[in-house]
């Protein structure tokens, strides 16, 4: 993903047709141009992270540790949980999390927050890549050996260690509920939280009732295929793209329980993931919520005059308030990238206002 106008109108300009192509031959400057297109196209588009190669996955994974390293810029006296610039992120989703689910901006707020995290892995972290995302279907039927979380050193890091846990309720306990095991991410903690710790962890009580005290402790997993098999197949998932016509019923659907996005969360489980507040915790996270983007964009591009400039719900998780309107503001403080807050308006579009990407 890169932002910037110069690199917009480049690809604007490579994908529009010339009046003149239907006159004329091809010719040696248009070979140029399709020749030159890949590369383009390469800095443009979104990976399946099991396609990156190992070593785009090592410098992805050396990204992520070093935001975990660079120190918070949010304010200490309102956030004194937030040690670390990967913090701030937690923190933020914590701070937002009643307003962004089940919502009309759930799908731009976290189009926008998981670009912000690209951002920050490029600009504070020397990161050049893309952010990559979990393909749910592609792996449904054994995520945990999957290269996203097979625990190999270009992994997201595995299970958990197995311990004795409760179900959650959403799903049977798992052969994991214990802190990573293996992996990059083995030594990574969550440091704010918990909100809404499920019945499978038992974290320690946060000091402060918003969750954004410091309560240092390891990221815990529960892997397995319960979920993704009956929910997240890659027929349940094109049939949810085609299945819906407005992005009201499209919204409601992906978060339903039984579809994509409880089933990617309750399928990392543990804690963080199974807390809705605190799930940005597991690096995994932004692997799914591309997921989730990557969708609502197919969704989008299968009628995209009528798809895009669309909203529908409210802007309270619990009902009430007003209706969720195109002109509502997203701001995500010291997250913003370049420092600007946007309407969503200029988040529906992966190719417009800020943002500028695809997927592949």
């Amino acid at each position: 993903m890169v932002s910037g106008v110069s690199l917009r109108g480049l690809y604007a300009l490579l994908v529009s047709v010339s009046f003149f192509s239907a006159l004329c031959a091809a010719d040696a400057v248009s070979d140029l141009q399709t020749k030159g297109r890949a590369a383009v196209d390469a800095q443009l588009a979104k990976m399946h992270r099991g396609d990156f190669t190992a070593e785009q996955k090592k410098a992805y994974i050396a990204a992520v540790l070093c935001i975990t390293q660079k120190p918070s810029k949010l304010d200490q006296t309102k956030y004194p949980g937030a040690k670390t610039r990967y913090d701030d992120f937690v923190a933020i989703h914590i701070k937002n999390s009643m307003s962004i689910h089940g919502t009309g901006n759930f799908l731009s707020w976290h189009r926008y927050f998981t670009f912000a995290y690209e951002q920050a892995l490029r600009t504070e972290c020397g990161y050049t890549g893309t952010q990559p995302y979990w393909d749910w279907g592609r792996w449904a039927s054994d995520p945990e050996k999957s290269p996203i979380f097979d625990g190999s050193d270009t992994s997201m890091s595995g299970n958990g260690q197995k311990v004795t846990h409760q179900s959650n309720g959403i799903k049977p306990a798992g052969n994991g509920g214990g802190c990573i095991e293996k992996g990059p991410f083995k030594n990574m903690t969550v440091n704010l939280g918990p909100m809404a710790a499920m019945a499978d962890t038992t974290p320690p009580r946060n000091p402060r009732s918003d969750g954004l005290g410091y309560n240092p402790r390891c990221i815990k997993r529960d892997l397995s295929n319960y979920l993704t098999t009956k929910y997240a197949t890659t027929a349940q998932i094109a049939t949810l793209i085609t299945g819906q016509a407005n992005i009201g019923s499209f919204q409601t659907k992906m978060q339903a329980q039984d579809s994509v996005h409880v089933a990617g969360h309750f399928t990392i489980s543990g804690d963080p993931g199974s807390d809705f507040y605190v799930s940005p915790g597991d690096p995994a996270f932004w692997l799914h919520h591309s997921m989730i983007d990557r969708t609502w964009y197919i969704w989008q591009t299968q009628d995209l005059a009528n798809r895009l400039n669309v909203i529908a719900g409210g802007t309270s998780m619990m009902g009430g308030g007003k209706a969720q309107s195109l002109d509502d503001t997203i701001d995500l403080e010291v997250l913003n990238v370049d420092g600007k807050k946007w309407k969503i308006r200029d988040l529906v579009s992966t190719v417009d206002g800020p943002l500028c990407y695809v997927y592949e």
